[in-house]
């Protein structure tokens, strides 16, 4: 990045920021604490009016604003492939919001402009995947949830568990506090404190129903940061798959999150995984058939001969 641009980036960090370090704005930029203070003099020297506060760092005078500035063709195009996106995922709400930002971006483009955003905005297709109904339940739960983080407010949900409990109950009604929202390859998931389980949680939308929002409020832990949270690896069970390699590229396409390691084999490719409960995979692996061999751990190459030999009754 050139002098110019830098100049011009901080000048949009200020603003979208208000008070920044000296360290903090080196270390966006990639730079020495000694060269941002130079592009502060050069800024005031160019009439910016930049404030340098002893401790706290730098502002912009209360009332200053950038001009709005010109977006270059790969910027417009993710601006607008994103709120296609936010349309995509999201219900009504955001939307018609998502519509109403393109409509602003293209307002500011020129004709000959907007033909060529169009035209590497028509390379990309997004595919909103999944079965319809569910798919807008997900947006109006994923709408609905918003509203409750952004309000401090629980929600109730029922909650179905792909594994049963020890009881064999796989439904049961949870209390939350919403924390965040992730939507990774499609599947949206709820970041909680859950009430039952008094822990943070990890729930699927598409395995909710009957969600509602509470009167009751909440408040976010101290120093808890939902970027920086990551959830504890109970991923304890090691499986080894020995799988043919015709399929190698199928179950590499498939990008589970087992999936630890994929290595050559003399009678194939080599594959482990890392699971909580070999539950959780048992009816992938019987998914790849004979092209598919459990080698670790045995417990598993037993469970997977006992549903071959009831197969085989069946049929």
């Amino acid at each position: 990045m050139n002098k110019s641009d830098r100049l011009l980036a901080i000048v949009l960090e200020l603003q979208r920021k208000r008070t920044l370090r000296a360290e903090d704005l080196a270390a966006t930029f990639e730079t020495s604490v000694r060269t941002i203070y130079r592009d502060m003099q050069a800024l005031s020297e160019a009439g910016v009016p930049v404030v340098g506060s002893p401790g706290q760092g730098y502002s912009l005078m209360e009332g200053f604003f950038l001009p709005p500035v010109r977006f270059t063709v790969e910027e417009a195009v993710a601006l607008l492939i994103g709120a296609d996106l936010v349309e995509q995922a999201f219900g009504k709400n955001y939307g018609h919001s998502a519509r109403g930002v393109q409509r602003k971006v293209e307002a500011l483009l020129s004709q000959e402009f907007i033909r060529e955003v169009e035209g590497i905005r028509s390379t990309f297709r997004l595919l909103d995947i999944g079965e319809a109904n569910q798919r807008e339940r997900e947006k109006q739960y994923a709408e609905l949830l918003h509203e409750a983080i952004l309000h401090r407010r629980k929600v109730r949900f029922r909650y179905r568990k792909t594994i049963p409990e020890t009881d064999g109950n796989r439904e049961s009604v949870r209390d939350a506090a919403p924390y965040g929202l992730v939507l990774a390859r499609g599947v949206w998931t709820l970041l909680a404190f859950c009430d039952l389980r008094q822990d943070i949680r990890r729930f699927r939308l598409s395995r909710m129903s009957g969600l509602t929002m509470l009167e009751d409020s909440f408040d976010l832990p101290e120093h808890f940061s939902f970027d920086d949270y990551k959830p504890p690896d109970n991923r304890t069970l090691e499986v080894r798959l020995l799988v043919q390699p015709a399929i190698a590229d199928q179950v590499l396409e498939a990008k589970s999150f087992y999936i630890e390691e994929m290595a050559d084999h003399p009678d194939g490719v080599l594959v482990t995984l890392r699971v909580r409960q070999l539950e959780e995979i048992s009816d992938w692996v019987l998914g790849l058939g004979a092209n598919a061999l459990v080698l670790e751990p045995p417990s598993l190459r037993e469970k997977i001969r006992e549903e071959a030999e009831k197969l085989l009754k069946r049929y």
